[in-house]
C-alpha cells in the first residue's frame, strides 16, 4: 500500500515506483477477475487514484498487457537457476529443476487463461521468431539449465542441450492443466522418468546368468532367425514366430 501523509492523502510515487506498482496490483487482480478487473479495483489494490493509471498507461488493455509481459520476464527465473547448488546429488538437483521450471510455467499458464490468451504476446521474451529459432531470453534459460545439469555430462546418454531440452519438454507437458487432466506430475516424478524412464528394475540375482536380449529355446539356446546349413532344418514361413 502506498502510505500516506500526515494530512491523510496518499503521497505521490516516483514514476518508476508508481508504473511498477501499478503492474503488480494488475497482476494479483487479472489472476482473480480476469480481464474484467475494472481500474477502480487495480488503484485501490495500488494505493493510487484511478486517474493517475490513465497518466502512466493509455487504457487499461495496455496496462493487462505490460502486466502479462513483465510476468514472462526471464530474469526471476534465471536467478533462481543460478542460484542451485551444483554440488547436489544429481536426483535431487534434477528435482530441485524441475520445481522450478514447473513453477514458472504453472504461473503463466494460469495468467494466460486469466486474460484468455492461448499463448505469450508476440513481442513477449521467448517466443519463437519466424525463424524457427528462439528469441535470447529463451535461449538464456535453455543455457542455464544446461549449466546445472553440467556437473553430471558424462551421465547421460545424450548431448546436454539436448537433455535440457527433453527436461523442458517433459515439464511443460506434465505442467499443463489440459494435457495432465489437471494432475500435473510432480517435479520429483518429472526427475525420476527422465533419469530411469518407467521400467521397474529388475532385481539383481548373482547366481543367475544374464538374460539376453533376445526370446530363447526353452533348453536356454537362442534360436536363431533361420535354419543353419546342413542342419536339415528348414525355416517355416507359415509358423509364427515364438513369443
Amino acid at each position: 500500500m502506498n502510505p500516506q501523509t500526515p494530512s491523510g492523502r496518499a503521497r505521490p510515487l516516483p514514476p518508476e515506483e508508481r508504473r511498477a506498482a501499478l503492474i503488480t496490483a494488475t497482476l494479483a487482480l487479472i489472476t482473480e477477475h480476469g480481464v474484467k478487473v475494472t481500474t477502480r479495483q487495480i488503484a485501490e489494490a495500488a494505493g493510487v487514484a484511478e486517474g493517475t493509471i490513465f497518466r502512466v498507461f493509455p487504457h487499461k488493455d495496455g496496462l493487462v498487457r505490460v502486466a502479462v509481459e513483465t510476468a514472462l520476464d526471464p530474469a526471476p527465473l534465471l536467478d533462481e537457476l543460478a542460484a542451485l547448488d551444483l554440488e547436489t546429488p544429481l536426483p535431487e538437483r534434477l528435482t530441485a529443476l524441475a520445481a522450478i521450471l514447473q513453477r514458472r510455467l504453472t504461473s503463466i499458464f494460469n495468467l494466460l487463461h486469466s486474460v484468455g490468451m492461448h499463448g505469450p504476446p508476440e513481442s513477449s521474451p521467448g517466443r519463437p521468431t519466424g525463424t524457427g529459432k528462439l528469441h535470447p531470453p529463451d535461449e538464456e534459460i535453455h543455457q542455464a539449465v544446461v549449466r546445472v545439469l553440467e556437473p553430471d555430462a558424462d551421465r547421460f546418454r545424450y548431448p546436454l542441450p539436448e537433455v535440457a531440452r527433453l527436461l523442458r519438454l517433459l515439464t511443460f507437458a506434465g505442467s499443463h492443466p489440459r494435457i495432465t487432466d489437471n494432475e500435473p506430475l510432480s517435479p520429483e516424478m518429472i526427475a525420476a522418468v527422465l533419469l530411469d524412464g518407467v521400467r521397474q528394475p529388475e532385481p539383481a540375482d548373482p547366481d543367475r546368468p544374464a538374460r539376453p536380449d533376445r526370446a530363447t529355446e526353452p533348453d536356454g539356446a537362442a534360436e536363431p532367425d533361420r535354419a543353419a546349413p546342413g542342419s536339415g532344418r528348414h525355416a517355416d514361413h507359415n509358423r509364427p514366430d515364438r513369443p
